[in-house]
Parts: structure tokens; C-alpha cells; sequence
């Protein structure tokens, strides 16, 4: 049986932990040929990469800093040299630079705009150029390109403390939205996943104590933490033909944390 991402390339941006690498080493298993973008850990890059290799895909480590457009069009540059083109854009990279809203200086917000919004921004504007000048080869996918932005169930709740994540997860929701109603026509297909707590080192401290995971599952209606695993599987389904008809949404993947689980006993 053919495998649902088959001849196709993935450049997945952060892909050298986390959520990044679960997406990355989901799409290589179905047959995806992925880049592994990362800005700071060429270590966990390449264990990624090894451990795709081992399972028989095939991938590549790239260095670039999404919010730097010199190192986003290098990045592009090298795909292109070394796959031919991308089919598949992954925007993953992100961070979070927490404060008190009154005491959050300007590089602190400056910093988790540029990454989570701006570089999504640069790295979708080239994958679109490329889905564009290429157009649609119907023995890989129905669509020209397929365009997976990494949302936040925070593009949607208020999140006290983290003004400049949940503002660029918001902008992030509606650039998605913007660019999945402008390609619609070309057969670019643009949607985000939300993802609600996933177990991944940005938010070590809220799971690694049994006092603070079970704060944590106070939020989760399904009373678990997410894995990198499920987003992965979310990822390639967006990714293939099965979502053929999916374009312009954001699909939470949050164990029911949206649910208002607050009301559970009736409030």
C-alpha cells in the first residue's frame, strides 16, 4: 500500500525536538523526504536524522533562523539543490519568552514575534513561490502544496503571563487563514494545528513533577498529556490527499482542553 506522503519533500522548521521532531519522523514514515530545520542544536538535529535513517527514510539537517530572511532563502536554496523542491511546509519553530505583561521588556516580545509569527511568515512566502512555479503533479498530491502552520490552543485562550506568545499564536491564526483563502484557487492548501499541552521542553515544568501534572490535567477534559506523537499523526493527515478538502482551518489536538473543563461539574 502506498504510503500517504510518498515522494514528497517536507521541510519542517524546529525540527530538532519536541513537536518539530515528532512531525518530522511522522512524515518520514509515511514516506516523506524531510528537512530537519533547526537554529541552535545541531546535536539533537542529527539525532533526529539518525533516527529517521534508521527506520529507513530519508532527511537532511539545515541551520537557519526562521526570523532571518537571508537564512530562510539559504535554507530554501539548499532544499532546492539537494531535493529538487518542498512540497510539504511544516511552520514549527517557535519559543516562548514569558513575563508579566508589565514588566515584559520589548526584546522579550520583539524576540517570540520575529520567530513564531514573522518567521512563519518568511517561510511560507517561499514555499508558496515554489507550490506556484511547480503547480500540481498529480502522482504525488492532489495539491500544488500543502502548508501546516503550529498554532496554540492559545490562539484562541488568554494565557496571563504570556502576552507575546498567545498575540503571536492569534496573528499566527489568522495569517494561516489569509494565505489558505488568497492560494485556495492555485490548489495551495493552508491549515494550523492547535496543540493544547504536549509533553515537550518548553514546557518541562509543567509536567515534570506528579504535583504539577496533575495541575495540568485539571485543564484536560481527556486526562492526559499530549505526546510530539500526536501531532505528528495530525501532520501527515493534514499533510495528504485525505484532507484534500481541508484548507483555512485550525485543528486542535488538546485532549478536549477548549472544552472549558472549569464547567465539568457544572461550573
Amino acid at each position: 500500500m502506498k504510503r500517504k506522503l510518498e515522494g514528497q519533500v517536507a521541510l519542517v522548521t524546529g525540527a530538532s525536538s519536541g513537536i518539530g521532531a515528532g512531525v518530522a519522523k511522522a512524515m518520514a514514515a509515511e514516506g516523506a523526504t524531510v528537512v530537519i530545520n533547526y537554529s541552535s542544536s545541531p546535536e539533537k538535529a542529527e539525532k533526529v536524522l539518525n533516527e529517521i535513517q534508521r527506520a529507513g527514510g530519508t532527511a537532511l539537517t539545515i541551520k537557519a533562523d526562521v526570523s532571518n530572511e537571508k537564512e530562510v532563502l539559504a535554507m530554501y536554496e539548499e532544499t532546492f539543490k539537494q531535493f529538487g523542491t518542498v512540497d510539504i511546509l511544516v511552520n514549527n519553530a517557535g519559543l516562548q519568552k514569558d513575563n508579566k505583561f508589565h514588566e515584559m521588556s520589548l526584546d522579550e516580545w520583539n524576540r517570540v514575534i520575529a520567530i513564531n509569527l514573522t518567521g512563519q511568515f518568511l517561510c511560507a512566502r517561499e514555499a508558496i513561490k515554489e507550490f506556484l512555479r511547480r503547480g500540481v503533479v498529480p502522482s504525488k498530491s492532489k495539491a500544488a502544496g500543502k502548508i501546516i502552520c503550529m498554532s496554540s490552543v492559545h490562539e484562541v485562550i488568554p494565557w496571563a503571563g504570556h502576552a507575546n506568545y498567545a498575540a503571536s499564536k492569534g496573528g499566527v491564526m489568522m495569517l494561516m487563514k489569509s494565505m489558505a483563502q488568497e492560494y485556495a484557487p492555485m490548489k495551495i492548501r493552508v491549515n494550523s494545528i492547535g496543540p493544547g499541552a504536549i509533553r515537550t521542553p518548553i514546557n518541562h515544568a509543567a509536567w515534570q513533577t506528579p504535583e504539577s501534572y496533575n495541575q495540568l490535567l485539571k485543564l484536560i477534559p481527556q486526562k492526559r498529556i499530549g505526546e510530539a506523537e500526536d501531532i505528528g499523526g495530525a501532520a501527515v493527515w493534514l499533510a495528504s490527499d485525505d484532507a484534500d478538502y481541508v484548507n483555512g482551518i485550525t485543528l486542535f489536538v488538546d485532549g478536549g482542553m477548549l472544552l472549558y473543563p472549569g464547567f465539568e461539574d457544572n461550573g
